[in-house]
């Protein structure tokens, strides 16, 4: 009796299925995520490509702010140590007699 060898064992096996399905799955994954991989790309590009005109606004900006604080600590150090040369009113009542008060001593 002759065996026949089965077509499983006469060919070697390979992959190719597994490979296959793989293959498949990167390419159905690539058509879904194209568009909002893009858009983020985009929007990252927007953002960079605003932020490089504005950059040399925003740094102006800063600096006037700065010279800005500056100026204002400066006035107020100066005006903060100045006395004036007038007497200062403290607006302390005066301490005396009641009035009426001279009616009664004279009584005792």
């Amino acid at each position: 009796m002759t065996t026949v060898p089965s077509r499983a064992a006469s060919r070697p096996s390979r992959p190719w299925g597994a490979l296959g399905a793989g293959a498949a799955t990167i390419a159905a994954c690539a058509v879904c995520c194209a568009g909002p991989l893009l858009a983020v790309l985009g929007g990252i590009g927007i953002t960079s490509a605003i932020g490089a005109v504005w950059m040399p606004a925003l740094a102006v900006l800063a600096v006037v702010a700065g010279l800005g604080v500056l100026v204002v600590r400066r006035r107020r150090r100066t005006a903060g140590c100045r006395t004036s040369p007038a007497p200062a009113d403290l607006g302390m009542p005066t301490i005396g007699l009641r009035p009426g008060a001279d009616d009664h001593a004279s009584d005792r």
